[in-house]
């Protein structure tokens, strides 16, 4: 069991960790702000998206794009700062959510699907593509809490982690962007599988914040590594470093509004890993 440590500290709720041409990029949600670390977790740099940042993506003219939960909108992020790509106010019920961005620069978006904090019962939603030209469609419904996503270095497989499924489940990625051939990936009894990552060996690795834990786990449900968090939740985990094998995992304690702001326990840990990310994978 591998036990992991803190490298950047007093944050409120750090999410959805993206590692971009050497650094990681990741969103404290509750503080409205994107946050860009060196590998050791010296801070970079910051800004500001209303509405709080989830899901990050870059394409093809390297031109970020980010999620703005409560807006339910995406922004693209370039040399004149942030502009409207998509408004998916019109689609989304609750909380946009977490994204990939797949090489062509198409964005596969999720949304939570009803309000949680409210305790609002549990409602499948539908997960959206955002075409290059800022154009989107649902290629996929009936989704429980739709979370991490991932695509492989192949660009024909989306995963896509089901937090209170619990499980992980794939599609078929036609040359159209369209989704096919649902199929379980993972089944997760026990974990509530939140943000995650790909390893070179086709390998997830999932956020379980109710474990205190991030597992790697095989296609088939197999877990088959543990990284484990001291005194908080892994909310979300990227590989990345200068190897591959540097597993950076956002933690959160507490994870719910207005305390994050108050006590500001979010962190960014990190784990040394045998197996390095997948090459070419999205994100």
């Amino acid at each position: 069991m591998n036990v992991a440590r803190t490298i950047a500290s007093g944050f409120a709720y750090p999410e959805g960790p993206r590692w971009h041409e050497g650094q990681l990029w990741f969103a404290d949600q509750h503080d409205e702000t994107v946050h860009i670390l060196a590998a050791d977790g010296t801070r970079v740099d910051s800004f500001h998206v209303e509405g709080g940042p989830s899901g990050m993506g870059w394409l093809p003219d390297g031109d970020l794009l980010v999620v703005s939960m409560e807006e339910h909108k995406l922004f693209r992020r370039g040399k004149n700062g942030l502009s409207l790509h998509c408004d998916l106010n019109h689609i989304h019920r609750h909380l946009t959510n977490e994204m990939v961005v797949d090489s062509k620069g198409r964005a596969y978006v999720g949304n939570i699907g009803f309000n949680f904090e409210a305790g609002d019962s549990v409602t499948p939603t539908m997960l959206v593509m955002v075409d290059t030209d800022g154009t989107s469609r649902i290629v996929a419904d009936e989704l429980v809490c739709p979370n991490g996503t991932v695509i492989t270095p192949d660009g024909q497989t989306l995963i896509i982690a089901e937090s209170l499924a619990p499980r992980l489940t794939a599609f078929d990625i036609a040359p159209d962007g369209s989704l096919s051939n649902r199929r379980v990936f993972a089944d997760m009894p026990g974990h509530v599988p939140d943000g995650i990552c790909l390893d070179a060996e086709g390998c997830i690795w999932a956020a379980s914040p109710f474990t205190n834990s991030v597992v790697r786990v095989r296609e088939g449900g197999e877990i088959v590594e543990t990284v484990t968090i001291e005194g908080a939740g892994a909310f979300a985990c990227m590989l990345g470093g200068e190897d591959g094998r540097d597993l950076y995992i956002c933690v959160a304690n507490p994870s719910m509004r207005p305390e994050t702001l108050e006590k500001r326990g979010g962190r960014i840990d990190v784990a040394r890993v045998t197996v390095p990310a997948a090459r070419g994978a999205c994100p």
